[in-house]
């Protein structure tokens, strides 16, 4: 094992690399607070501004995936797509059955210059984790209970704002609505089957309202169709990542002009379903022949991401380190104490942040409320 490879399975490197994403997002935060006072005077710098805090704040995930574990990520789709990539505003439905599928979006957003401006469709449970649903707010992301009774003006709203956002955005949209699981899917497909639709064998059942929404209220983009997969049937996590574990991820990546996708509500649920279908064949062609059908892509890694992160742990490990030269040196029991109990700390932080990626530590979403009429 080299030395490398032996740093990254240490929890002391671990735990630097969460601490200098953890008090580089606060201070990015507090940033962001003090941008609050432009949005009155001039909006569209505000929203320019805090597309490049959140860049220097989510790359360092995006550094991890690539630089560290050195993470290989290859689109299968056409050059004419690729052509358009970075250079219009898109919906972007990917399906929701890994740890890192976010994380693997944000890496082909940073490729093409799309990671600052990238927003999602978020449960609101989110907005109140520390630094992850601080910046979304700042950012504008529309936050959503997940009932649509109750989210159906708010996500209106939080659309129609977006509307004439000064830089090309990328809105990603989990239509399955939760991550995916053997308990969950058969739920769903009961449901599937009590209102005559397809059973699907790699998907949960898509909930309509939240695209034809998104659909109609960002109208002018287009629709990226985004199919995950990874070599090996393997199931990468965070933490995985963060151990230097190396994956191969595919996405298979379909565009659809927003012409082609119906106005009314009804037939736009019915396209969605249908695309549902064919994601479903997607995954069983991979399954098959470990491969999706198109010419295969591999955009180049930037270096941004490392060297954003690498000036975010030069300024905050240079103090930390005489800090903790400091504290042993004056040999005082209750200062290495405090010292241990805030490394403790720390390290719990860190987990749990980790911890919101996880699968089996997800919401309960989705075991019961296919069963409501969406």
């Amino acid at each position: 094992m080299g030395l490398l490879a032996y740093l990254k399975t240490q929890f002391v490197v671990h735990l630097l690399i969460g601490f200098v994403f953890v008090v580089s997002g606060l201070l990015i935060n507090f940033v962001q607070l003090c941008t609050l006072v432009l949005w009155p005077i001039n909006k569209q710098l505000y929203r320019r501004l805090n597309c490049r805090l959140a860049y220097s704040l989510w790359s360092q995930l995006v550094m991890l995936l690539e630089w560290w574990s050195g993470t290989e990520c290859t689109l299968f789709t056409d050059q004419a797509t690729v052509d358009r990539f970075g250079k219009e505003h898109v919906v972007i439905i990917l399906n929701h059955n890994f740890e890192i599928d976010f994380l693997c979006g944000w890496t082909m957003s940073e490729r093409f210059g799309m990671l600052g401006s990238s927003k999602v469709l978020a449960k609101r449970e989110l907005l109140y984790v520390p630094l992850i649903g601080w910046t979304w707010y700042f950012l504008e992301i529309v936050f959503c209970k997940r009932k649509w009774e109750e989210d159906r003006d708010t996500v209106i709203q939080g659309l129609k704002r977006l509307s004439d956002y000064p830089e090309y955005m990328w809105f990603l949209l989990y239509c399955e609505g939760t991550r995916f699981t053997e308990k969950k899917h058969r739920v769903s497909m009961e449901v599937a089957v009590s209102k005559g639709l397809p059973v699907l064998k790699y998907h949960l059942l898509p909930r309509t309202k939240g695209f034809t929404t998104a659909v109609q209220c960002l109208r002018g983009t287009a629709v990226y169709d985004v199919t995950l997969n990874f070599r090996g049937n393997k199931n990468p996590s965070l933490l995985g990542i963060l151990y230097g574990k190396k994956y191969e991820a595919d996405m298979c990546v379909r565009r659809f002009p927003l012409e082609e996708i119906p106005l009314d509500e009804k037939e736009a649920a019915q396209w969605l379903h249908k695309l549902y279908q064919e994601k479903d064949a997607l995954q069983e062609m991979y399954n098959q022949k470990g491969v999706f059908p198109g010419e295969q892509f591999k955009p180049p890694r930037r270096p941004w991401t490392l060297l954003n992160f690498l000036s975010w742990a030069t300024v905050l490990l240079s103090p930390l380190f005489s800090c903790v030269l400091g504290v042993f040196a004056s040999g005082s029991p209750l200062l290495i104490l405090t010292f241990l109990g805030f490394v403790g700390a720390a390290s719990f932080g860190v987990r749990r942040l980790i911890g919101v990626t996880e699968i089996e530590k997800g919401s309960s979403y989705g075991n019961q409320e296919f069963k409501k009429k969406e």
